[in-house]
């Protein structure tokens, strides 16, 4: 079954991942901007960060014939330093031409913080300004629920913004309703130890319908798995779903959400397949 992976960082894979993916299906993927695994202590560092994401990964993706997009921010993880923040914030339209760039994000919260909710704020009025989609990062474990309420309502506080063109990433059982219920896109994130398993996933589906949902393996730099998107359509064919409705889910509404930005030309992989492969990296 084609996929599309709506939420993977591939910066942090080898290229042997990208070649898995594409046998398991993968068509497209979205690679949000996130954190290095340790703090970036110039602008410049995200500005080379940014051209990795604009031009080396399109151009690894396409070798296997999957289609990449990406998205641009600075991490909450690094929201802290206000004034570094606003010096990235402020070259990221630099990259907004880029014909991969999808948007804003991942933005959000961390530790729920003063000054992650003004890098916050900063940055939804960049989106804003520059008629960009917005994909959100929720805090982690304990205060997932506190974090993902306070994104919220911040989102809901601007008025300029409009919930259809926001994704909420990492929702779980106690959070999903909150985006769903304002008009939000959302996702889970399937992860081996945190997060959502494919079993969780599916039994979120089953009890909450399968609009304005997607699922994404993240891959990062920790315990994660590039397949787990595979993993979670052969959970929901051992529960006896239709094919329709999984390919709904990991297929067709990450296509809806996507299509609303301008940068997205989406090629059918029937067409993509007739195409002359890019020159290898």
């Amino acid at each position: 079954m084609d996929y599309i992976d709506p939420h993977v960082h591939m910066v942090s894979r080898v290229t042997d991942d990208y070649e898995r993916m594409a046998r398991m299906g993968c068509v497209a993927i979205s690679e949000p901007a996130f954190w290095a695994g340790f703090d970036r202590g110039s602008v410049d560092g995200f500005r080379d960060y940014f051209r990795q994401l604009t031009d080396f990964e399109p151009r690894r993706a396409a070798a296997v014939g999957i289609q990449h997009y990406t998205w641009l921010c600075i991490n909450a993880k690094e929201a802290e330093n206000v004034s570094l923040a606003r010096e990235v914030i402020a070259m990221i339209p630099e990259f907004l031409g880029k014909p991969n760039v999808l948007g804003i994000g991942e933005i959000g919260l961390n530790k729920n913080t003063l000054n992650e909710a003004t890098v916050f704020r900063e940055q939804v009025d960049l989106a804003m300004k520059t008629n960009e989609l917005i994909l959100i990062h929720t805090p982690h474990l304990q205060d997932k629920y506190k974090g993902t309420r306070m994104i919220v309502d911040m989102l809901l506080d601007d008025r300029r913004v409009d919930p259809a063109r926001v994704l909420i990433d990492h929702v779980e059982e106690h959070t999903v309703r909150v985006a769903r219920d304002h008009g939000f896109w959302c996702a889970m994130t399937l992860y081996p130890t945190t997060k959502c398993t494919p079993s969780r996933a599916a039994d979120i589906i089953e009890q909450y319908g399968d609009d304005r949902i997607m699922v994404n393996s993240a891959g990062d730099w920790g315990p994660s798995n590039p397949l787990a998107v595979p993993d979670f359509v052969m959970e929901m064919r051992r529960r006896g779903h239709a094919d329709s409705r999984i390919r709904k889910i990991v297929y067709e509404n990450p296509l809806e959400f996507f299509r609303q930005c301008r940068n997205f030309r989406y090629t059918p992989p029937d067409t993509l397949r007739d195409l002359t492969p890019a020159d290898p990296v």
